[in-house]
């Protein structure tokens, strides 16, 4: 039988906050195990929270931005469940009524544009850190940190729309592009604050009832969540294909097996016997309030994705490589802002996604903090433009500014690397050329026209690459014909 795979995601958002969700104890990651921790975040008897305002209007502002309804009224409860690194033995999160609902997400790719539904996004304290390993060493007991104890995470949950891995890899992407523009996150999973949980189950094709779910947990990666779809899609084809029924179950991703354990039988809400959290009262925000954080909304990457096509004349793959990150998005406009020429934005953009990221994915430097700065590159870019130099020579100095943080015209200056745009000069070059190389000449002239390119090639070489390229062109085939 021919099965089709359905797959929901439940991500977990460290929010973007100075102190935790319920305390003022810090939320700087790295810290010495157990010192940002207070008896609030700690679970001593007695102790109440209270509410971080950052944290609310991140919610929010991440609903909105995922087109959902903010609720008004929200309600804390208490998710009781039992482990070494919950101090209260509860978590307390949201429930019944969450903070945003009903919401949706475009996948942008290149030949489609899917939509997925957001169920909802809730509002939650993380829990602690076990260590079970420390380095090499594998431990006989376990070491509990709880500096993670009361951070703030947002979890927000898919509806079960996604199809296949690559959809799952393309539904996160989407995400934590939005979730930076928004600047609720910094969504770095190395350091745990985007977590990412897949479920994952397959039904036959054209069925419109769904299989048993299997949750799958341990990702640390986009990559990883991938993978880990990828085989648990295979390995419950297989269990069915053999007669078997598919456990509901959570398993684990083992990355370097590439393959999925057993974890746990899969819980259901009822199994943490949730209740209203009785220290908190319900969460009520007032709609002008939602509605001035909705002013302040960002340009999003679907619409400046949209605005650098129309605007900038660039093709839909370079806008979404440019809106891919929102420092991108801007060293891309301040370098365009300091050009009129029209054929500048493309230009720029070649630059920035050729040479510029290359060099930046290589170092791993954020974009912001290269050495190259827009004004830098705007002025690389005018000066081919207006033809001082060539292609071939600012890819020289190109190489220049990154090694040495000089600005274009400076290297120019000190290197001599202007331009020759002189005809009488350049009329020299191409007779050498003409002369050197018959066997060009003479297949140009039985209609070979890409021979041409030996000959300019030579120009090229000869002048160190400093011959204007177009003039070059011109008199090489006056000269020929």
């Amino acid at each position: 039988m021919n099965y089709e795979s359905v797959i929901g995601l439940e991500v977990h958002v460290q929010v973007k906050t100075v102190s935790k969700l319920f305390c003022s104890c810090p939320t700087s990651f790295g810290a010495p195990p157990n010192s940002n921790i207070c008896p609030i975040c700690a679970g001593y008897p007695g102790v109440l929270p209270v509410l971080n305002k950052k944290a609310v209007e991140a919610i929010v502002k991440t609903g909105l931005a995922l087109t959902c309804r903010i609720n008004l009224e929200s309600i804390f409860a208490r998710k009781q469940y039992f482990y070494p690194d919950l101090p209260k033995n509860y978590q307390i999160s949201q429930y019944e009524k969450p903070v945003a609902e009903d919401g949706m997400l475009s996948l942008l790719s290149s030949n489609s544009s899917q939509k997925v539904r957001i169920r909802r996004i809730h509002l939650e304290e993380d829990a602690g850190k076990l260590l079970h390993t420390i380095g090499s060493l594998e431990l006989e007991y376990s070491l509990v940190d709880l500096n993670r104890t009361g951070i703030p995470l947002m979890e927000i949950v898919s509806e079960p729309d996604l199809t296949s891995p690559k959809e799952a890899y393309e539904y996160l992407s989407t995400l934590k592009n939005i979730l930076e523009y928004l600047e609720v996150s910094d969504c770095d999973m190395e350091k745990g604050s985007l977590r990412c949980d897949a479920n994952v189950s397959l039904r036959p094709i054209g069925s419109q009832t769904l299989g048993n779910r299997v949750e799958i947990k341990n990702m640390n990666s986009f990559h990883g969540v991938q993978e880990a779809v990828t085989y648990e899609i295979k390995r419950q084809t297989e269990v069915l294909n053999s007669g078997n029924r598919v456990v509901q179950e959570t398993r684990l991703w083992d990355s370097d097996q590439k393959e999925t354990r057993v974890m746990r039988s899969k819980e259901e809400a009822h199994d943490y016997r949730y209740f209203p959290e009785p220290d908190l009262l319900p969460l009520k925000l007032e709609e002008n309030w939602v509605e001035a954080i909705r002013a302040q909304l960002p340009e999003l990457p679907e619409k400046k994705r949209k605005r650098f096509i129309e605007d900038y004349q660039l093709s839909e793959y370079d806008a979404a490589v440019l809106s891919s990150a929102p420092e991108m998005a801007h060293y891309f406009e301040k370098a365009s802002s300091y050009l009129k020429s029209p054929l500048a934005p493309k230009i720029i953009s070649n630059w920035i996604t050729t040479e510029l990221l290359g060099r930046l994915n290589t170092s791993n430097c954020p974009i912001e903090k290269g050495v190259i700065s827009p004004e830098a590159l705007a002025e690389l870019v005018g000066l081919i433009l207006n033809g001082t130099i060539s292609g071939k020579i600012a890819k020289i100095v190109f190489e220049e500014m990154w090694s040495h943080n000089k600005f274009p015209k400076q290297i120019i200056q000190e290197k001599g690397l202007v331009q020759v745009s002189n005809e009488k000069e350049i009329e020299v070059w191409v007779l050498e050329s003409i002369s050197k190389n018959p066997k060009a000449v003479e297949e140009y002239k039985n209609g070979k026209e890409k021979a041409i390119g030996a000959l300019v090639g030579y120009i090229m070489k000869i002048s160190k690459g400093k011959a204007n390229p177009d003039l070059v062109n011109q008199i090489l085939k006056k000269k020929l014909a």
